[in-house]
């Protein structure tokens, strides 16, 4: 899969971990405290139900971290691994009120991330041998964008623009409010940080004849028919970079590649990127402190 992504720094997302601990255990995880010894220590696993690319360990880790620094988690894999129906990706041991406390949220960070990187990973592979690259976009979940796009990175998809402030794409709202594709793009050319490329929203081929005549060279085809992509691609002959996106399915996804579009950019990677099937499970063979049988 070539190099794997950083995660991305832990002050963007550590309050998401904060925040979901403090709603699942609130004042105390009252079921553990009926049941399970304050000093009783065990083991467990978090294993695939499924075949899915892994995502996550490192928030997975954090979650058992806050509740007890001394819980022992014990990667089996790696971020970007693929991982089988079975598969062990993580050991855990320590403190068993402390494992229990922490299941619920490490596995829904991971079943979340887990899942969007495998949908991913499932576009990257059916665009493989294309020029095509897969892309995500902003439809995320909020107070997640950096987590989902990391796990799409992790996935095989390239990292589209954070957010309104490190690209410029002029949309059609944009455009109707500029009164017209070349007043739009004239504007933005003219004003536009010298970092930030101008990319633009085209209904047309004419709209996309016009906007790359007026200096632009990065087009957004939305919602456009394969056959329809084929001609703008033919027409501009390489002089911008096209990306297609809307109605894109994996059904779908390799002949919108085939058309000569260099990106495909994919909400459904984020907004509806099914759960992937993780499970932690204790160890019942493991023992108790001072030696007895659990």
């Amino acid at each position: 899969m070539g190099l794997r992504p950083s995660m991305p720094p832990a002050e963007t997302w550590l309050p998401l971990v904060e925040l979901a601990l403090a709603e699942d255990i609130g004042p105390g995880d009252v079921t553990s405290a009926l049941l399970i010894d304050a000093d009783r220590q065990g083991e467990a696993v978090i294993e695939a139900r499924q075949t899915l690319v892994v995502c996550g360990l490192e928030v997975a880790a954090e979650v058992f971290q806050q509740i007890d620094p001394d819980v022992a988690f014990h990667p089996r894999v790696r971020d970007g691994d693929r991982a089988a129906a079975g598969d062990v990706l993580v050991e855990l041991g320590g403190s068993l009120r402390a494992l229990m406390a922490g299941e619920r949220t490490a596995l829904n960070f991971l079943l979340h991330l887990c899942g969007v990187a495998t949908l991913t990973r499932q576009f990257v592979d059916a665009v493989a041998g294309t020029a095509a690259r897969i892309v995500d976009t902003r439809k995320t979940l909020p107070g997640w964008r950096t987590l989902d796009k990391y796990a799409t990175a992790v996935g095989g998809a390239r990292n589209h623009r954070v957010g309104l402030f490190d690209g410029i794409l002029l949309k059609d709202n944009h455009i109707a409010l500029a009164g017209g594709v070349v007043p739009a793009v004239k504007a933005a050319l003219t004003s536009a940080p010298h970092n930030l490329r101008v990319q633009v929203e085209v209904e047309s081929e004419q709209d996309a004849v016009a906007a790359v005549e007026a200096g632009v060279d990065f087009l957004l085809l939305d919602n456009r028919t394969p056959a329809d992509l084929r001609r703008i691609a033919q027409r501009l002959q390489g002089r911008a970079t096209l990306e297609a996106s809307g109605g894109v399915t994996l059904e779908n996804v390799r002949t919108i590649a085939e058309t000569g579009v260099h990106r495909i950019s994919i909400g459904a990677l984020t907004h509806s990127a099914p759960g992937a099937d993780v499970a932690l499970e204790i160890d019942l063979g493991a023992r108790r402190s001072g030696g007895a049988p659990a």
